[in-house]
């Protein structure tokens, strides 16, 4: 028989088996924050147990090298869903649970003296304009249905716009609602018992739209929220890993072990339904995750993971924030228990399948990624380099600058935009066959691989019309950081300290900035006399951490000034009761674009000065 595919150019017939015999079902497991050194697949952890994973890997072929096209989840889960890069669609931040729509990347107009570069402001949605993997699939005949994560913006951004039947549990936030133990905060979807696991639920849902299909193809996109924060998991599985904990290994957190355990079971819910229900040989399976582990927040007074020997981690244009546990399962065509050494990244998967399943794409689409078939037969890959792009700073420990990252060959060259001399860019060049650690920078002792490098990324760039940052005009190298004086710009802003003040610029939606005290203020009534000025006006918003509470700056340790008049200097006074010692405190400023100005700041325990920063000399610790 014959389907056919409708396109908005053109309506292609395009003849192709749909008998249960010959047409495969696609699986495509997704997790969340799973580093490559998080499973047994490369022998890199001593504590987490993924038995799921090797059966996984048994029935099919092992990715040694799988790439993500951005360090940062919903970067790559859109380049897996267009096969389009980050670069080109301008979706380079998880942003897109916020409530700004925003479809068109651009470059801020200035930047404190401080900055180096005109940040970027990327898109905040998958724009519909773009044809998905699932929207092309349901065309073709699949019934398509999306598990568990999304984060690519909430109604009219969601599942169903974007080409799925079906949609569970319809949530458009970062991880899962308030936790992954029931009771749960999704708006629409309960728990079925008390204490139920949301990645068991998500696990026995695709395994029900499985037994409900029949011998009709599908498409079934189950998007584990595991291993992302809010960092829980069943207490049975953290006391059976707290046994098992080796206090000098860098992985050494039992809730995220248990986190693990509870991702790979639920893999292994997959594989024992296909078996069951007898279609495991008409079914191909992908297994991936959106990027690096998670090495910078706490859990059980531990980062949750550690991505050895690898460098960095989420967020981070280094391997470890980009460098992914990848396998590809094809009853009949992959030889079982196979393994490549190839170059991979998630932008092949779309073409991939396509080749796959017989599909031809839309009269004119093109992919930034290539079908990797070939690897399949054990063959190499014709291809000149795979791109990772995050033109953004996440302040995390080891932080990059923005930066581009190419791969080609052993070779792996970053561009750090606009850090070197004079405006120039700056580079780091690792052969990462022999430096797995990206230790050695031989960036001097190779000039003509990495211009020649640098060319191929440039050329890659105009080709995809990314927005890129610019040098900052305004640049003062004198310009100060605070970073001594504890104060640090951590979201949507920019600080400096000149000419006797604190200046603060900020934009965008969340515009927040942080001091570390030296010493923690007692715990009490505690004042901050604030002589300030805004433009435009704008109230202050104060949260303060509490020493050994959790989260740290949480909506119950908040206090807000009244609206501080435009452009006038201000004495302000901002009083509060803290439970526990003081350690740090947080400022957040209206939404959009905006300066502020700080002369002094003081802070007095029960009426007495414990802390004073005079913004025209040094502070007094």
């Amino acid at each position: 028989m014959k389907r056919f595919l409708f396109f908005t150019s053109a309506i292609l017939a395009i003849a192709s088996s749909l008998s249960a015999k010959s047409e495969k079902n696609v699986l495509f497991i997704l997790a969340d924050d799973l580093g490559w050194s998080d499973t047994t697949l490369y022998g890199q952890t001593k504590l987490y147990q993924t038995p799921n994973l090797e059966r996984l890997a048994a029935r099919g072929m092992k990715f040694t090298r799988a790439y993500t096209a951005s360090p940062l989840c919903s970067p790559t889960r859109s380049s897996i869903l267009t096969g389009l890069h980050p670069a080109r669609t301008g979706l380079t931040t998880p942003n897109c649970h916020t409530p700004t729509v925003t479809l068109q990347a651009s470059v801020a107009a200035k930047a404190a003296p401080n900055k180096k570069r005109l940040e970027v402001t990327p898109v905040t949605r998958l724009d519909l304009k773009y044809r998905t993997l699932s929207k092309t699939l349901q065309q073709a005949g699949y019934t398509t249905a999306h598990f568990g994560k999304w984060h690519l913006g909430p109604e009219p951004y969601s599942p169903f716009e974007h080409g799925f039947d079906i949609d569970i549990p319809h949530w458009p936030g970062p991880g899962p609602a308030g936790s992954f133990v029931a009771p749960w905060k999704f708006k629409n979807f309960k728990e079925k018992y008390p204490k139920e696991h949301i990645e068991d639920r998500m696990g026995d849902e695709a395994v029900a739209f499985m037994e409900s299909q029949g011998e009709k193809p599908f498409f079934l996109n189950y998007w584990q929220f595991s291993v992302h924060a809010p960092f829980d998991a069943k207490a049975e599985l953290i006391e059976k890993y707290r046994g098992l904990i080796d206090p000098k290994d860098e992985q050494r957190s039992p809730t995220y072990a248990a986190m693990v355990q509870s991702l790979d079971d639920n893999v292994g819910k997959m594989l024992d339904a296909l078996d069951r229900l007898g279609i495991a040989d008409d079914t191909i399976i992908i297994f991936f995750s959106d990027n690096g582990g998670n090495m910078y927040n706490e859990v059980d007074g531990t980062t949750p993971t550690a991505n050895r020997p690898l460098r960095g981690g989420k967020g981070n244009n280094y391997d470890g924030g980009t460098r992914v546990p990848a396998v590809v399962v094809w009853p009949g065509e992959i030889e079982p228990g196979s393994k490549s050494d190839e170059l991979i990244t998630s932008t092949d998967f779309y073409p991939t399948l396509l080749e796959m399943l017989g599909i031809t794409p839309a009269e004119g689409q093109r992919f930034d990624g290539m079908s990797i078939v070939p690897a399949f037969r054990g063959e190499s890959l014709e291809r000149d380099g795979i791109f990772s792009y995050f033109p953004h700073s996440t302040g995390v420990p080891d932080t990059l600058p923005p930066s581009v990252a190419m791969h080609l060959d052993d070779w792996k060259l970053l561009r750090l935009f606009h850090e070197g001399e004079n405006g120039a860019h700056d580079y780091r060049l690792y052969q990462v066959s022999d430096d797995i650690g990206e230790t050695n920078n031989l960036a001097a002792e190779f000039p003509d691989r990495v211009a020649a490098m640098d060319a191929k990324i440039e050329a890659f760039l105009k080709d995809c019309h990314a927005v890129v940052p610019l040098a900052n005009p305004a640049y003062d190298s004198r310009a100060s950081e605070l970073n001594a004086t504890g104060w640090s710009a951590t979201k949507d802003t920019t600080l400096t300290q000149a000419g006797g003040v604190l200046a603060v610029h900020s934009t965008g939606n969340d515009p927040h900035f942080q001091a570390r005290l030296a010493k923690p203020i007692p715990a009490g009534k505690i004042t901050m006399r604030v002589r300030v000025k805004s433009d435009p006006a704008g109230p202050l918003e104060i949260r303060w951490e509490e020493q050994g509470i959790k989260p740290a700056f949480h909506r119950d340790r908040l206090v807000r000034s009244k609206p501080i008049a435009a452009s006038e200097w201000q004495d302000v006074v901002i009083s509060f009761v803290a439970k526990k010692p003081v350690v740090s405190f947080r400022v957040d400023l209206a939404p959009g674009d905006r300066d502020t100005e700080f002369e002094r700041w003081v802070i007095e325990a029960d009426g007495v000065e414990v802390k004073e920063w005079d913004f025209a000399k040094p502070s007094k610790h």
